[in-house]
């Protein structure tokens, strides 16, 4: 597989997260029997900036952990998913909230958003109980045995 999976830093992080978060991208994709080919960027920055993007996007004026944004195939980038954009603040909040680490958290929230880019959605509850489904078999395969809140 050539999965080309980058990842941007607006913030400091620990060399081990990064390498973790991307075999979970990796697994994803794989599991999702994603092409070969594709790419993706992951952004890891703080909640000031997820918190404009949010309402830029999503018209919500506050923070989140993880916004994803996929892109529409195009000349020149037909294997290019799009952009998932972190908040190490917000990961870590929700980490301590729900009793797993930051590690676990950020490979949790890699899993999430490459399942957005690759069209999955978890708006509805069938599409989220389909969402989560693929969730927990990658989670399960990276041996995370997280519980992840369905709210």
């Amino acid at each position: 597989m050539t999965f080309e999976i980058e990842i941007q830093e607006l913030v400091e992080v620990d060399s081990a997260w990064v390498e973790l978060m991307k075999t979970a991208v990796f697994t994803t994709l794989t599991q999702q029997k994603a092409d070969p080919q594709s790419q993706l960027t992951i952004v890891l920055s703080d909640n000031e900036h997820l918190q404009a993007l949010n309402a830029q996007f999503r018209e919500k004026d506050s923070p989140t952990d993880i916004l994803s944004f996929p892109t529409e195939p195009m000349v020149g980038m037909e294997h290019y998913l799009g952009d998932i954009v972190i908040s190490i603040a917000y990961a870590q909040k929700h980490a301590d909230e729900e009793g797993h680490t930051l590690t676990e958290e950020l490979q949790l929230l890699g899993v999430h958003g490459t399942l957005h880019l690759l069209g999955y959605d978890d708006l509805e509850p069938a599409d989220k109980k389909e969402m989560w489904a693929a969730q927990t078999a990658v989670l399960n395969q990276l041996g995370l045995n997280l519980k992840v809140a369905q709210n």
